[in-house]
């Protein structure tokens, strides 16, 4: 079995605003692969997200980014990580002001997002899901029940459900913007919001830390612009370290090959589909919304 981090691999929690004034992390500048391995290890940010990226009760980072994340950059030469959580809000702009080198949350690959910064390729694929309250009293099936009435749905701040029901025409005044996912479960059992929108897996997830809380069943995935809504997920670099983007990329396309990084995925959820998947498209696609 992989170990999720390397024993020596450091742990470094930092709080951040979105404006990033809280920040109390290692400071980081614009990183090559010669110099990450001079220095010895490399600042790597999650967003605290069940199954993508987040620290464990023990200090150790799991969830597909940092797992992953952790295998290739050993076969970079790279043993030793220091950690970063912040919310996910404050990803793009921590690695803007390099903040830290890399984050490691399968961020969804978007236009809008490759614009700010640059991606990996595609590291894991996913679908969309809603968390509602236990026996789902407003029957509900889908984003674009919000897009009529005043019944709410709450988004992650930062998040592309926000675009995603924007297109569906779901107005802002039916949207409450959280900041993390560990808020969901309480917003959506009070009534402060009738559901989460967010992927699949992290719906499911919620749902199996609480009775009050369910995922709803059947799910029907929202169709924009024609075509059924399927995120790629892949490792966030700032626009001045494509060195070390296109180094740790190479190595992926590797890694990816291996059985290794199929039961990564498996152990967080993934499913065949979504492991399939993630080899459907290129972030060349991906950023140009092919």
């Amino acid at each position: 079995m992989m170990r999720s981090i390397n024993s020596r691999s450091k742990f470094l929690i930092g709080t951040l605003t979105a404006a990033l004034g809280g920040l109390f992390a290692v400071n980081a500048s614009a990183i090559t692969l010669m110099e990450a391995k001079e220095k010895g290890f490399v600042n790597v940010a999650v967003a605290n997200e069940i199954p993508y990226g987040y620290i464990n009760a023990q200090g150790e980072a799991e969830g597909a980014g940092p797992v992953v994340a952790t295998a290739v950059l050993k076969r970079m030469g790279i043993d030793e990580v220091q950690w970063v959580v912040t919310q996910f809000g404050s990803l793009i702009p921590g690695l803007k002001a390099n903040r830290f080198d890399m984050v490691a949350a399968e961020m969804a690959i978007l236009p809008e997002r490759c614009k700010a910064v640059i991606y990996s390729e595609p590291n894991t694929s996913y679908g969309e899901g809603l968390l509602v309250q236990k026996g789902n009293p407003h029957d509900l099936h889908g984003y674009k029940q919000f897009a009529e009435g005043d019944m709410k749905v709450a988004i992650m701040a930062g998040a592309d459900q926000l675009e995603m029901l924007q297109k569906l025409g779901v107005p802002e005044s039916n949207m409450v913007t959280i900041n993390s996912n560990s808020d969901a479960i309480s917003t959506v059992s009070t009534g402060r919001a009738a559901a989460y929108a967010a992927t699949g897996l992290t719906a499911s997830n919620l749902a199996g830390m609480s009775d009050a809380v369910t995922l709803a069943d059947p799910f029907e995935d929202p169709v924009i612009d024609g075509s059924e809504v399927r995120s790629w997920g892949g490792f966030t670099f700032a626009n001045s370290s494509k060195e070390f983007r296109d180094a740790f990329n190479a190595e992926l396309s590797k890694f990816k090959q291996t059985d290794d990084w199929k039961k990564i995925l498996q152990k967080y959820g993934f499913t065949p589909a979504d492991i399939k998947g993630s080899f459907a498209k290129t972030t060349e696609q991906l950023c140009s919304a092919q």
